[in-house]
């Protein structure tokens, strides 16, 4: 821990970079809720209230950014391939929980305009 801030340029650049889709982050703070848990996806679909497909788009994305292992029965199960992900992941769940709004039009933005503009504008503070 190296004391960073969670809405630091490092923790806004590893939303931007891992989430394709708010639906991504939803999932990975779900699968944090209880690490040692493999979740089958039926109950990931219960738990975000999504589709199948939604689910496994997610699932997908999150293993090829080293945050999610799928087991062989197809579950998944929070599993970051080093610990400066799990800072990361962990700093991303503070930030989402203190602003949720700002980190969702980041990941929209950073998914359509990726316009540096737009991403400066989620994140200025607004009085607080």
């Amino acid at each position: 821990m190296h004391g960073k801030m969670p809405d630091s340029a490092e923790t806004l650049d590893f939303i931007r970079d891992s989430f394709r889709s708010v639906w991504s982050l939803e999932l990975l703070c779900i699968l944090k809720s209880d690490p040692d848990r493999a979740w089958p996806r039926a109950d990931l679909v219960e738990r975000l209230r999504a589709s199948d497909s939604v689910v496994e788009q997610s699932v997908e994305g999150l293993v090829a950014g080293g945050l999610v292992v799928v087991e062989e029965d197809s579950s998944a199960r929070y599993a970051p391939a080093w610990p400066e992900l799990d800072r990361l992941s962990r700093n991303a769940e503070e930030l989402y929980a203190k602003r949720p709004g700002a980190v969702r039009r980041l990941i929209v933005m950073s998914g359509s305009s990726g316009s540096l503009t737009a991403f400066a504008e989620a994140f200025r503070l607004r009085g607080d």
